[in-house]
């Protein structure tokens, strides 16, 4: 399972109407080996409670009713590893660990080895630095371990790990194909997090700077930074506060570092397929492509022809690209229309791995299988939507959470947190409000909405 950090939906090239800007030929082979889906939706528009959706295939905010930033793990909730483990999987996890809670802590629910994963390298937070992972740094920097401000080793198991040197999309891909290798003679499962294509999107290696004519910006260096906002001089927070918006960087400038950073990510994930096809694992491995939430306002993502982004519950916040391959298991070039959800990668994975799932709770349904005309709900924060067949109906409003977005940014028709109605099949921009005209249907939703928050909500 790769999960790819705040990607755009124009910006996912197997799409028919994607970018013409993108370039990602290894992204687009995966998915044309298989089944791309066209209105996949995440649990959430940011990462922590959207990948709590992914890693246990129910909808985060049943037991976290503030719908917060940190909805956590639940000892009862069970995790896509704890599932495959009792069949005989080896699991591990590379890359980012963000549950919204318990950051950069060993012994709790919320790290890797304790929710059903074997082994672990990465980082338990929003973010981390590209460049910056050696003890050196951390001991020279004041404040290392921001929740998005943070640098320094990756943890690695109950220890960590230094790298002297080195590129973090790089580093996790290395990873990874060293796990293949050593695990490759029994069934395994791996989760690839990824934190490209989040901030800070400048840090790319120079040849991609190059490509896409965008300067380089120096790392961050504790003996040289002022003060930034709120932030002390020296402190790593400054520097991330500073480079995680447009103003020192031109809004403009944003889209050239975003598609630098997205182009190296599409060669790392060339890197894995080759090395799946290396050690004859590619004809006998599903694998399974997710963005964690749309495209982020403030870097340079292309959410087209949605509205919004990341922070809000907009067709741009929670449509995400999704692709499926499974060698003689699914087509290739299959693309399916059907809205489905991220809760639905758990309820896949157990029936490829033979597993009868017995949880009525799980709000996954097989993606195998896709079902028409479910009901998917979403709580974020005070926001909520519900959709059901064509239609969607939600109060959210426009949240961009900080900073000014990027001239890509489709900005919503209204900011305010009134009942909206969208038959988001027609008009998946979200630009036609037709409430006043249909207001039986605005009932029939809210009541529909209604009904699953007070069956489902609160039993944990």
């Amino acid at each position: 399972m790769i999960v790819v950090d705040d990607q755009g939906y124009a910006d996912f090239q197997p799409f028919k109407n994607h970018d013409t800007t993108v370039v990602t030929p290894n992204i687009s082979k995966l998915a044309n080996s298989g089944q791309i889906f066209t209105e996949a939706y995440t649990t959430a528009p940011v990462c922590s409670p959207s990948r709590a959706g992914i890693l246990t295939g129910k909808n985060q905010f049943r037991w976290d009713k503030h719908a917060s930033w940190g909805p956590g793990l639940p000892e009862t909730v069970k995790t896509i590893p704890e599932y495959l483990k009792e069949v005989g999987y080896t699991t591990a996890r590379i890359g980012k660990n963000d549950l919204g809670r318990n950051f950069h802590k060993y012994d709790t629910r919320e790290y890797p080895l304790k929710h059903g994963y074997d082994e672990f390298v990465g980082f338990s937070a929003h973010a981390h630095d590209y460049w910056l992972l050696s003890k050196n740094i951390e001991e020279k920097t004041p404040d290392p371990k921001g929740t998005s401000a943070l640098l320094g080793p990756l943890m690695h198991n109950e220890g960590t790990k230094s790298y002297e040197d080195g590129y973090l999309t790089d580093i996790l891909t290395d990873e990874a194909i060293q796990y293949f290798k050593t695990s490759k003679d029994k069934p395994f499962f791996l989760t690839l997090a990824y934190n490209a294509v989040h901030h800070l999107i400048h840090e790319v290696p120079q040849k991609y700077l190059d490509k896409y004519k965008v300067k380089p910006i120096s790392n961050y260096s504790p003996d040289s930074l002022m003060a930034y906002g709120k932030h002390k001089a020296g402190s790593y927070a400054a520097y991330y506060d500073k480079y995680s918006r447009a103003g020192a960087i031109s809004a403009s400038d944003l889209r050239g570092y975003y598609l630098a950073n997205l182009n190296c990510l599409d060669d790392n994930i060339g890197r894995i397929l080759v090395s799946l096809e290396n050690e004859d694992l590619i004809k006998n491995t599903l694998i399974i492509f997710i963005s964690d939430n749309g495209g982020s306002p403030l870097t340079g993502a292309n959410n087209n022809p949605l509205t919004g982004g990341k922070y809000a519950l907009w067709e741009g916040g929670i449509r995400v690209p999704l692709a499926l391959s499974w060698p003689n298991k699914i087509a290739p070039g299959t693309v399916e229309n059907a809205y489905v959800s991220a809760t639905d990668i758990l309820p896949t994975i157990t029936q490829a791995a033979g597993i009868t799932l017995r949880d009525s709770t799980l709000d996954g349904m097989s993606l195998l299988h896709p079902i028409k005309d479910r009901i998917l709900v979403w709580k974020w924060k005070k926001t909520w939507a519900v959709r059901k067949g064509d239609w969607k109906l939600t109060n959210t409003n426009e949240n961009h959470w900080k900073g000014e977005p990027t001239p890509l940014y489709i900005k919503p028709i209204v900011d305010n947190d009134a009942l909206k109605l969208f038959n988001v099949k027609e008009d998946p921009g979200e630009r036609k409000d037709l409430s006043s005209q249909y207001p039986e249907k605005v009932k029939a939703l809210e009541a529909d909405y209604n009904n699953w928050c007070q069956t489902n909500i609160g039993n944990y």
